[in-house]
Order: C-alpha cells, then sequence, then structure tokens
C-alpha cells in the first residue's frame, strides 16, 4: 500500500524511545517469523511507540536483501495504528533508494540511512548521498544516521536546506560535547534529535538538546527504557541516572571490545527469558557457555 505520512508526526516519534528490534533466527538460520511477530507484539503491549526494523541491533548488514523487505513489511504490519516505522536503509545508493521506496510502498513513514559504507566519505559526497534518497522519497521523513565525528553540523544544516523532509538525526558519536556543538551548528529546533547510543549517553545527550533515544536493551525490558523516557522528559536527572546506573553493566558488556557483542548480549537476554533463540549471524557471535549466566543474572532483577 501506499500513504501520505505526516511529517509532523514523524518528527514527535522521534521524540522518544525509538526501538531497535532483534531478528530472531531459527535454528536453519532463517528468519524466525513467528518470534519476530511476538517480540514486536511485547514492545508495542508494553507501550513503544516507534520501531526501527534493520537497525544495527536488528543485524541489518547480516541480512540479504529478501530478508529486510520481510523484516520490513512485518513490523510495519504488525505497528499498523500502533506505531511509527522508521526502516533502516543503506548500502550502495541504487540499494538505498531502493530500499527507501519499498519502505513507502508498504506504508513506513519514515527511513533512517545507515552511516555511508564506503572508505572515503567527504563532506559534499555526504550531502549529495542522503539527497539522493531523500529527495527519491519527498512523502517520507529521512534521518541520518550519524556516527563519523569528522562530519560537521553545517554539512546537515545544508541536507537540510535542501531537503524538507530531512526531519532528524540519529546522532551516535560518542561525544556529549560534540554533539551539543554539532546540534546547534546544524540547527538545534531545525531537527529532531535522538540520542543515537541509547540509554547510557541518553542523559548526557538530552542535557545537550536530544529529546528521543534508541534503545536494544528495550527489547528485554520495554519498562526500563520507558522509565528513564519518563524521568528525561520530566528533567528528573535523578530518576534518570538511577535507571542508568541499573542498566550500566548491561550496556557497558554491550560496548566492551568496539561493541563487539553489542547484539550478542541483547539475544542473550531474550533467551534467557524464553523469549527467543540466541542465535546470532557472522561476524557477530554467540557468547561462550560460561557467560550466559552472567547476562541472566544482570537482567533478574529488572521490570521486565
Amino acid at each position: 500500500m501506499t500513504t501520505t505520512p505526516d511529517l509532523d508526526a514523524s518528527r514527535d516519534a522521534l521524540a522518544d524511545v525509538v526501538a531497535i528490534p532483534v531478528t530472531p533466527f531459527g535454528d536453519d538460520d532463517t528468519l524466525d517469523l513467528t518470534a519476530h511477530r511476538a517480540l514486536l507484539r511485547r514492545l508495542l503491549d508494553a507501550g513503544v511507540r516507534t520501531l526501527t526494523p534493520n537497525g544495527n541491533t536488528g543485524e541489518y548488514y547480516a541480512l540479504s536483501p529478501d530478508e529486510r523487505r520481510a523484516v520490513t513489511e512485518l513490523t510495519i504490519e504488525e505497528a499498523a495504528g500502533r506505531a511509527s516505522v522508521l526502516v533502516g536503509i543503506g548500502l550502495d545508493l541504487p540499494t538505498a533508494v531502493a530500499a527507501a521506496a519499498h519502505a513507502r510502498e508498504a506504508g513506513a513513514g519514515m527511513v533512517m540511512v545507515h552511516q555511508p559504507v564506503h572508505p572515503y566519505v567527504s563532506q559534499a559526497g555526504w550531502i549529495d548521498y542522503h539527497r539522493t534518497i531523500a529527495e527519491a522519497v519527498p512523502e517520507l521523513g529521512v534521518v541520518p544516521y550519524i556516527r563519523n565525528p569528522q562530519l560537521s553540523g553545517a554539512s546537515l544544516a545544508t541536507l537540510g536546506e535542501l531537503c524538507p523532509n530531512v526531519i532528524g538525526a540519529k546522532y551516535a558519536v560518542p561525544d556529549a560535547a560534540r554533539f551539543a556543538a554539532f546540534s546547534r551548528d546544524a540547527g538545534l529546533e531545525r531537527f529532531v534529535w535522538v540520542a543515537g547510543l541509547a540509554e547510557l549517553y541518553a542523559p548526557s545527550y538530552f542535557a545537550g538538546g536530544a529529546t528521543g533515544f534508541t534503545s536494544g536493551l528495550v527489547n528485554v525490558a520495554p519498562a526500563v527504557s520507558l522509565g528513564m523516557l519518563e524521568a528525561l522528559r520530566a528533567g528528573d536527572y535523578a530518576a534518570a541516572m538511577k535507571v542508568w546506573e541499573q542498566i550500566r553493566p548491561f550496556e557497558e558488556l554491550r560496548a566492551a571490545r568496539q561493541s563487539a557483542d553489542n547484539v550478542t548480549v541483547v539475544k542473550e537476554a531474550l533467551a534467557a527469558l524464553g523469549l527467543c533463540r540466541r542465535d546470532i549471524r557472522p561476524p557477530s557471535r554467540a557468547l561462550p557457555e560460561e557467560r550466559r549466566a552472567e547476562v541472566a543474572a544482570m537482567v533478574a532483577g529488572w521490570s521486565i
């Protein structure tokens, strides 16, 4: 189906917990659509209102084109009337444009553009890449995923001037001071700022102007992530930091060794809860047997 999304509604949806669902696999390494549907419904029933299929926690780069389309369609089907959908797209430009068009036709309101995968990225080329995608789907909200610390706020400002449908930015450079400067150089009020490094960075990035944050942890404990959002919206940083202290060991385990086990730890927690298999695709790898109890113990006391 083809729809004309409301960009104002999309902006509101970014100022929230932007959940990045996992992609469950069966014992034959194919998509486990039954488990995936159940996990999505669990998020929706808990009150999550923004979903990002084909994000990094969804193992975007390990999925085939057909699998990415299937994940997109399943998420949009389940979210209908209950949540906004921000579809992850990227890779080479023809692939990204085709994925954006598919997201539009399937009924999504937004696309998140993964960081360009190329050893040589110029500021002007970054603008050209995102402009080509945004102009191909003017009806959709477009959200660049920014992980490059060399990118200037001025480049995003230029992109925003060229493309009105670039409505937000997922900022994932681990530097709160740089984020505060970048967002102001780009236009603090022009874009919706999403803290792209999840709960561990959300309090400091909210202090700098973010109004939403991404989350992989939300797959495991939706109430924990939503509780942090509630505290941050209220300006209650003491309450937010209590949540931060609670989830810190889990998030630090995910971030260790350049985030080698980022998705692995989330899937291990879900497996401990009996919600999906722990299977994960290379170049990630499942936790060794002796580490699994550690993850189960971390989440045992959370509000699941």
